[in-house]
């Protein structure tokens, strides 16, 4: 990722319409609120949500980034040999990737993403989150695609640069959407976060930028190691960044009570009053919260998080503001 701070921005500035379900005429309005957020400033992006589509993938570009010490697997074309004659040790120059790339962004519309206690459902989150990065990276001038998915299955969208192909994309994430409901499938694949990510490994291409925005649910539960292996391979030639969508209930039982819950189909009673099952609870999701920013860590790609209770514009810029300072301290890599 370029580490460029981008501006702090007022959320209502998005129209944003939150609730249980999408509305496609809100998704593609995100474009028009986007661009009420032009930045005076020349030299900075025009939407704030630039910077984290900026590229960070290295190599053999046209504009000239900087020079570090070689590292195993660098190619030997760029080596610096001004710089290692002086040091003594051997630089490699690093070259800023050209400007127009495949953008693909995976969104998870599966049953665990119908969920949410605040202001919006997760799975109208992840929508709102992929419609302004669809948005984002077309004004930016790339190529646009991706993936929706959920346990009946999946759709994909090639990447291109037209707002035809954005404008599909969104109307697959709000088809998708639209099926779900408070009744589980009666049979559903529990297997969906693997063939989303191996179909997106077919689709994608060496130096995109790569955005999976879901809750995880099933590479934390099931300890998926076929998943994590597509998140390896899709790392290895691409930027790959993580958006985890959570509500603040996954994270703390409401207060001490009896309450009737249901999924749908069946119904339980649960109490609440318990202390050593609330510390259970929270414990339980803050273990799956560390081993996914491990596993992206893993991966040098950053792990944006995002709550039901927060504008999502607001949380995601000033998430990446923290991630572009952090990068220009001496000596720290937020990546690993």
């Amino acid at each position: 990722m370029v580490t460029r701070r981008i501006r702090q921005t007022d959320s209502h500035a998005l129209p944003v319409r939150g609730g249980a379900y999408t509305d496609i005429r809100e998704l593609i309005r995100l474009r028009h609120g986007s661009k009420e957020l032009d930045i005076s400033n020349a030299n900075k992006a025009r939407n704030p949500l630039s910077g984290l589509l900026a590229s960070n993938f290295r190599g053999r570009g046209i504009d000239f980034a900087e020079v570090r010490t070689y590292q195993p697997g660098d190619d030997v074309r760029t080596i610096d040999w001004r710089v290692t004659a002086r040091t003594g040790e051997a630089h490699t120059k690093l070259f800023q990737e050209e400007k127009e790339r495949p953008v693909l962004i995976l969104v998870d519309q599966s049953q665990s993403m119908f969920f949410g206690s605040r202001l919006a459902f997760k799975s109208v989150i992840a929508a709102e989150v992929g419609a302004l990065l669809a948005w984002t990276a077309l004004d930016r001038g790339d190529r646009v695609g991706g993936v929706v998915f959920s346990e009946q299955g999946h759709r994909e969208v090639r990447p291109r640069r037209s707002k035809h192909s954005v404008l599909r994309l969104l109307h697959e994430i709000n088809d998708f959407n639209q099926r779900l409901s408070q009744q589980a499938p009666a049979a559903s694949n529990q297997n969906y976060l693997v063939e989303a990510l191996r179909n997106l490994r077919r689709v994608v291409k060496h130096g995109c930028a790569v955005f999976i925005v879901s809750d995880f649910s099933t590479l934390a539960d099931n300890g998926n190691e076929e998943a994590r292996l597509h998140l390896t391979q899709l790392a290895r030639h691409n930027d790959l960044v993580g958006i985890h969508i959570s509500d603040p209930l996954e994270r703390h039982l409401p207060r001490p009570d009896l309450y009737s819950i249901t999924n749908g189909t069946d119904r339980a009673r649960i109490n609440t009053a318990s202390q050593k099952f609330r510390q259970a609870y929270q414990q339980h999701f803050e273990q799956q919260v560390t081993d996914l920013r491990h596993e992206f860590s893993r991966h040098k790609s950053p792990l944006f998080e995002l709550s039901t209770a927060e504008p999502v514009l607001t949380s995601l810029v000033q998430q990446y503001n923290d991630y572009a300072r952090a990068a220009t301290l001496p000596g720290r890599n937020p990546r690993g």
